[in-house]
């Protein structure tokens, strides 16, 4: 294997996020039925701040780790980088990467503005409140386009539409008629509902010091439930890309200055130069974003990145198919290219991890309790 440079960092936050959004939602709908709310009894007011407190504390959390984190989001640099150096790039990050450098200042500007000063509009009245969820989801379609940063984006938007009411979004739905009497369901749901309320402000008592605290820390939980969160992405702007890139050959001797090395390709992480970035949002290649993380470290640090390789040199279906080409099978290699026929410029930084065969690894996976990978 060999590393190579061409055309970043985030945390995987996502699974909390997502785990806390379908906790609150719970409390959107009717405890015993599946039936529509009455128009009598809406959603808890309680509920929807549930989720504009959400909101707030994803932006907040993302804003102040930039601004405590690398000195390129002090300096407007950050975005110079952005494009090029975030996990899966898209299409359109290689055209964002070649924009002009104001137009890259402005946006880590906007970056700032949208993450550390709208959310705050969420407290300052109606008009505000809204205004603060239009920007939020206006953002995070900006984001969507310009990368793959799987549901991530997608699922931001959720508690961003807790910013609007009735009035705002009546239009899009038909209302019902009659009043609704009490029943003992609707004074549980109360009853739920208030409890809901104390939790929440309870368990965001270390999430507000964290975000207060010199010492922030970014998608980590307080409660071993993961209720209420801490969010941040970003803090840290790699300046340059590596990628860790896997090769296989059928010489006899690896180490013979002839052997012929073939390349594998995955489905979406950068490789050849002359393919096309993919665009795969909201979804997620799970082996192509792993292999960002590894490209930080050393193979000690990631022994999975050896398991990889042994089921490579078996030719082990199932994970064959987690890459778009194996170069021992004969398919073609699909490509696409920018105007001059490369997206990406690459140079080889040294092995990652030296050549392996299926032999020398039947110790290295016996230490570690792994099935040795047979030759199918």
């Amino acid at each position: 294997l060999l590393c190579n440079i061409g055309l970043y960092f985030i945390c995987l936050g996502w699974e909390s996020q997502l785990l806390e959004t379908g906790f609150l939602a719970i409390f959107l709908c009717p405890l015993w039925s599946l039936t529509q709310l009455p128009e009598g009894c809406p959603p808890s007011r309680i509920s929807i701040w549930t989720f504009r407190w959400l909101i707030v504390r994803i932006m907040l959390g993302a804003g102040l780790i930039k601004i405590r984190g690398d000195r390129c989001w002090r300096d407007l640099t950050c975005m110079d980088y952005h494009y090029e150096t975030q996990p899966v790039p898209n299409p359109m990050s290689y055209y964002m990467h070649h924009s002009p450098w104001w137009f890259h200042r402005f946006e880590t500007l906007t970056n700032h503005f949208i993450e550390l000063i709208v959310p705050f509009f969420t407290f300052l009245g109606r008009r505000m409140c809204m205004v603060n969820g239009i920007l939020q989801i206006l953002f995070q379609v900006a984001l969507i386009i310009s990368g793959n940063l799987s549901f991530l984006n997608w699922l931001t938007i959720v508690p961003s539409l807790a910013c609007f009411d009735d009035a705002a979004l009546g239009f899009l739905f038909t209302s019902g008629h009659g009043g609704v009497k009490r029943t003992v369901c609707m004074l549980i749901r109360r009853v739920v509902n208030v409890s809901l309320a104390i939790l929440i402000g309870y368990l965001s008592i270390p999430v507000v010091l964290n975000l207060l605290s010199s010492r922030q820390v970014m998608n980590t939980s307080f409660d071993p439930l993961r209720i209420v969160n801490t969010y941040g992405a970003f803090g840290s702007i790699t300046k340059e890309r590596t990628e860790v890139v896997f090769q296989g050959t059928s010489s006899a001797d690896p180490q013979d200055p002839a052997a012929l090395w073939e390349e594998y390709q995955f489905v979406c992480k950068p490789g050849g130069v002359t393919r096309r970035p993919c665009l795969i949002s909201p979804y997620h290649y799970r082996l192509d974003w792993l292999m960002w993380f590894a490209a930080f470290q050393t193979y000690e640090q990631n022994e999975w990145v050896i398991h990889i390789a042994g089921r490579l040199l078996a030719n082990d279906s199932t994970v064959l198919s987690l890459l778009a080409y194996n170069p021992f099978e004969g398919r073609p290699n699909p490509s696409a290219s920018a105007a001059q026929g490369k997206w990406w410029i690459r140079k080889r930084l040294g092995p990652y991890f030296p050549p392996l065969d299926l032999v020398g690894l039947r110790k290295y996976f016996s230490s570690r309790n792994w099935p040795h990978p047979d030759l199918h």
